[in-house]
């Protein structure tokens, strides 16, 4: 029989309010293989885990249970404890009394019998507990950044200047990402251009840094330090390498399409750049719009290129390579503001969204940056802010705060009283949010110095009046009625997930929140992570973010990739799904079920009968699991194991909650 040892923690008084521990501690050794149990104020602290290392040599301990707080806080801390002192570390169980009793129970007594309970089942798992090894896999070092908008341009740039080989992908034509279109930034009102821009060109000129624009990932297979990644290529219809970027091509093109990077606001040519910054500045074809492609006819783009770069015969084209590590930085899109019929959002010309309104002020914009309407070009003169479209909103499903929208309304109405000193701006909102450096003394300006006047209050109901807008709504600090003839309206439109999340999270093996975003292996430890080993997050593509918080992140996941990168050799988790094949059915419920594609089916041979007969069972590639669990929950026929997990295990724990 194991020797076990039992260590109650109290977590000051987290634990030890509502748990008596040193009974917890008494009743302990009674347990079945129990040789020694204690309690302390803090199992964690350095000299908690010395009293453990002491208890393991002096009394000779094969194993032994933590009472205390979650594992997914202190897990890892009592088993590198227990390295320490010359043990295996998979002989080490954590059981939750905080959480699960003394969170959740205010009556001591039941209390410590539910802890006494869950300290037996422990231990009683424990006791079937087997020498668990880790393995080591190579490192293949190289990044790939997804999504070359600010964050993915960051994480690059700080991947690369750690000396590590990078692939910068983006899906549109250019790099620039959401920040592209932006005219100012909150609170020091830097022109957007002039700070994103040079990150670009530090990008594309940076000798680690590979950029593949107008391009996709198609699959990913392999593991942490060895992803095989599927990129596609899609046809641009021009040489990039002959390309010189001249311009004359667009010049020539008869045909303009409504151009998508000024909102509909502006028109394009079928061959196109997206706007005068673009890196890299080369020209792209628009086949759905371009008359050659879509007609057979025209070709004057190719008609007039000088260096023969336009090539109507380009097709997509497939490759296959080797990243060590992925940062995931695909950013966000404009919630849709058509759901909210009662503004009128997509029938009246005049109701705007906050990035209609910065390419109106942008000096490259579709009206040289003057501000005008767009039913009709007359410039306004009362412009009307409605917050929180499409954030903080159950009805519509947007339960969360997209977190940029107060400042950028606060920016919006301090830049128009810069280009419209006439103008009048009122917003309406239901909170003020400032959470960041500056920021409340930047709002402050805006109402002071600007003239913006905050209503604190919902619109109901906007409709067209002649050549005006009648905003109805309530203000609810006066108890009022509220009706506002307004020239602009500017719908401050919340943050949404991009459509293809849920693709590209199943595509990579992440995990995603109902909305969509994509989810951190751990909020506050572990926020750059995701549950799969060597996929990492950056910016908004987690949840809505502004841009100083977007490039901080995106930092802090470069030095997640760096530090993976530096290793010449990665462990594997071993605590992973092993399948006993003569149990196996091969049905394959497990592979569909596996979040981490981590397993397969496989044939084999076997002799039945004096005869050999070959049927499918599962094969569990030990580097891609992670040990969720999955499979052996799902496996009909209990094939599937989770080492550390066993059914075994399991059983045992629920014969030790009976024994009661």
């Amino acid at each position: 029989m194991k020797r076990i040892g039992v260590f109650v923690c109290h977590c000051g008084t987290n634990i030890a309010n509502t748990v008596d521990c040193a009974k917890v501690a008494e009743r302990a050794k009674d347990f079945p293989g129990v040789v020694f149990a204690c309690d302390y104020k803090y199992m964690c602290s350095e000299p908690g885990q010395v009293m453990i290392q002491e208890a393991i040599g002096e009394h000779n301990l094969d194993g032994y249970v933590v009472a205390a707080c979650s594992p997914r806080m202190h897990e890892s801390t009592f088993r590198k404890c227990a390295e320490r002192a010359g043990m295996n570390p998979y002989m080490v169980e954590q059981v939750n009394i905080r959480e699960q009793c003394s969170w959740v129970h205010a009556d001591k007594t039941k209390g410590t019998e539910k802890s006494i309970d869950i300290t037996r089942m422990g231990v009683a798992k424990v006791a079937k507990n087997e020498p668990l090894f880790s393995t080591t896999i190579p490192v293949t070092k190289r990044a790939l950044v997804i999504g070359a908008g600010i964050a993915g341009i960051q994480a690059a740039i700080d991947i690369a200047d750690a000396g590590y080989p990078v692939t910068l992908l983006d899906r549109e034509h250019s790099m620039g990402g959401k920040m592209a279109q932006v005219d100012k930034t909150f609170p020091t009102l830097d022109c957007s251009a002039c700070i994103l821009t040079p990150k670009m060109v530090e990008a594309a000129q940076h000798p680690n840094i590979e950029i593949v624009t107008y391009a996709e990932v198609e699959a990913v297979d392999g593991f942490v330090g060895n992803f095989d990644v599927t990129i596609r290529k899609k046809a641009r219809y021009v040489d990039v390498n002959k390309c010189t970027g001249c311009g004359l091509c667009s010049e020539k093109c008869p045909k303009k399409v409504v151009s998508e990077f000024e909102m509909k606001l502006g028109t394009r040519k079928a061959i196109y750049v997206p706007f005068p910054q673009a890196v890299p500045n080369k020209p792209v074809i628009d086949a759905k719009n371009c008359r050659y492609l879509s007609e057979g006819k025209c070709g004057v783009c190719k008609k007039v290129c000088p260096t023969g770069a336009v090539d109507f015969e380009q097709k997509d084209e497939l490759i296959v390579e080797r990243f060590g590590a992925i940062v995931v930085a695909t950013g966000f899109e404009q919630f849709d503001i058509s759901k909210y019929e009662e503004y009128g959002a997509g029938r009246i010309a005049d109701v705007i969204t906050g990035l209609h309104l910065e390419r109106l002020m942008n000096a490259s914009g579709p009206t040289m940056g003057k501000i005008k309407r767009p039913s009709d070009g007359k410039v306004p003169e009362r412009i009307v802010f409605i917050k929180c479209v499409g954030s903080r909103d159950e009805a519509k499903g947007r339960p969360y705060c997209s977190r940029a929208c107060c400042m950028y309304v606060a920016k919006h109405a301090t830049l128009l009283k810069e280009k419209l000193p006439a103008a009048k701006s009122y917003i309406f909102y239901m909170d003020v949010r400032t959470a960041g450096k500056n920021y409340e003394e930047f709002y402050a300006r805006a109402q002071n110095e600007y003239d913006a006047q905050y209503i604190r209050g919902r619109v109901s109901k906007i409709f067209q009046a002649g050549d005006k807008l009648i905003v109805r709504g309530e203000d609810s600090l006066l108890g009022r009625p509220v009706e506002i003839e307004a020239d602009l309206v500017v719908l401050a439109a919340g943050m949404d997930p991009q459509q293809d999340a849920k693709d590209l999270a199943r595509t990579l093996g992440i995990s995603y929140d109902q909305h969509g975003w994509f989810t951190e292996a751990h909020p506050k430890l572990r926020p750059v992570e995701t549950h799969t080993a060597g996929i990492f997050l950056a910016g908004a593509c987690q949840g809505p973010k502004d841009i100083p918080d977007s490039v901080a992140q995106a930092s802090a996941a470069a030095v997640k990739v760096a530090s993976l990168l530096s290793k010449k050799e990665l462990t594997a988790e071993a605590q992973t799904a092993r399948c006993d094949e003569a149990y196996c059915s091969g049905c394959g419920l497990c592979v569909s079920i596996c979040p981490y594609k981590a397993i397969e089916l496989k044939r084999i041979s076997e002799r039945v009968h004096g005869g050999t007969r070959e049927r499918q069972v599962s094969s569990v590639n030990q580097g891609l699991c992670q040990g969720c669990g999955a499979c052996s929950v799902a496996c009909p026929s209990s094939a599937m194991n989770l080492k550390g997990f066993s059914n075994d295990q399991i059983l045992a724990e629920v014969d030790a909650l009976c024994q009661r």
